[in-house]
């Protein structure tokens, strides 16, 4: 199985560092954690669990770690898990500016160093859940995870990545076969993964896990995204977005 999208992916991320830097202090500052390219609050998209105190945590693509500083506030214990230097650099600035400390590991999250059932919890927003093979990474999360532990997370849906184009916002015409849907590959933007609901969940089984829930995201009225790969309009009509949660047995 090939890996060297491994490699890509952390060229793109440190490249585009800055972007998300200037974009840290807000994230790490939020009182309230908000999800996704349309920012929406957890208290209309429910991404964390109710109650995380006490949690062992791993965040599998932190990025800046911001997510993982939601969860420590709430008394979880997080790892940041990320494969881009220049990001873990954000991030250790904003434990410093936020005096809020918690280990961070430059990893592959397909290939975690640290030990089996470390964990309670396994969280992506993006990160893992599309810029790593989740023949590779979804395996490594049911091995950090203990008995009962639970696997969330957050990437774009199917039907935005059917619709699409290499360049641009996403239409209404099917440009790529679902049949079959793995490895995508973006002109100078690096590679995604992404699997069919049905491979999915197939996977998911195979790995140990019982899907509990998946909630495909409808943008909220009048939202506004940084990206432009897709427009207010389109993501009211079809989920441009989908979270999946899910149980080790």
């Amino acid at each position: 199985m090939t890996t060297d999208h491994v490699q890509t992916n952390r060229e793109v991320w440190d490249n585009i560092a800055d972007w998300y830097a200037e974009r840290a202090p807000g994230n790490w500052a939020a009182d309230e954690p908000d999800w996704g390219i349309w920012k929406i609050p957890q208290s209309e998209l429910p991404v964390l669990p109710a109650d995380v105190d006490g949690l062992d945590a791993v965040e599998l693509g932190c990025g800046t770690a911001y997510v993982s500083a939601w969860l420590a506030r709430r008394g979880a214990r997080p790892i940041g898990i990320d494969n881009s230097p220049r990001q873990l650099a954000t991030a250790r600035a904003m434990q410093e500016r936020f005096d809020l400390h918690f280990p961070l590991i430059l990893a592959n999250a397909e290939e975690v160093p640290l030990p089996d059932a470390c964990a309670d919890l396994a969280i992506s927003e993006y990160g893992a859940a599309i810029w790593c093979d989740p023949y590779r990474w979804i395996p490594e999360a049911a091995r950090l995870l203990r008995p009962g532990g639970r696997l969330i997370f957050l990437a774009n849906s199917v039907q935005l990545m059917l619709t699409m184009p290499d360049t641009g916002a996403a239409g209404e015409t099917l440009l790529r076969p679902l049949f079959g849907m793995h490895r995508l590959e973006w002109p100078d933007e690096g590679v995604e993964f992404h699997l069919p609901h049905g491979e999915m969940i197939r996977l998911l089984r195979r790995c140990g896990f019982e899907v509990e829930d998946l909630i495909e995201v409808r943008a909220p009225e009048g939202a506004q995204t940084a990206y432009d790969f897709v427009g207010l309009d389109w993501a009211r009509r079809w989920p441009s977005e989908e979270v999946w949660f899910a149980r080790k047995r």
